[in-house]
């Protein structure tokens, strides 16, 4: 029997990427009819886990919430856990905008996946650090992906279909190392 586990976000790209690290195996990765809930802190693993709380009170099933944020050195980490913001409000264009004329282009993609799957919880942290393009490239992927080059690639997310992109993103380590505790944990 399959575990079913929901991935509690809105937005449908984290899911289509979080999906493939599911392919076979014994789990069965869903989205959650649920938005997520989230506090203000300057700590990814704070605010996921907080909504993660209040989504399983809501949901009551085994579920997983995913933040995520770039930080950008020169730009003292931001926009960090401010990103999916500062994505809507300045775009790739912005940042760009703001690293004109910095030679230290260097940022980490960063994710804390809090899971609850009772009698069990934990916080997973992974990241994948590169650098800022010096201009957007690519069609695929979301947010941040047409300005952030991984290192050891000369592309960007951006142009990178999900499965190349996986390879790489800080999202796809942090499933994969959960897909191993659910695995040592429940023996799936």
């Amino acid at each position: 029997m399959k575990l079913k586990l929901y991935l509690v976000t809105g937005n449908k790209h984290k899911y289509e990427e979080a999906k493939r690290i599911f392919n076979d195996t014994d789990i069965d990765l869903l989205m959650a009819p649920l938005g997520k809930f989230e506090i203000q802190s300057d700590d990814l693993k704070a605010i996921a886990w907080k909504a993660a709380l209040h989504a399983y009170k809501i949901l009551r099933t085994p579920i997983v919430v995913d933040d995520s944020g770039i930080f950008i050195d020169a730009l003292n980490g931001f926009p960090g856990v401010y990103s999916s913001y500062v994505f809507r409000t300045l775009g790739n264009n912005g940042i760009l905008k703001l690293m004109t004329g910095i030679k230290n282009r260097r940022a980490c993609f960063k994710t804390s996946l809090a899971v609850i799957v009772p009698p069990l919880d934990t916080i997973i942290e992974d990241e994948v650090c590169g650098e800022i393009a010096e201009k957007p490239v690519g069609t695929l992927g979301f947010g941040f992906d047409p300005i952030f080059i991984p290192e050891g690639e000369k592309r960007t997310f951006a142009q990178m279909d999900i499965d190349e992109k996986n390879r790489y993103s800080h999202r796809a380590r942090a499933f994969r190392r959960l897909v191993k505790w659910l695995r040592d944990n429940f023996m799936l």
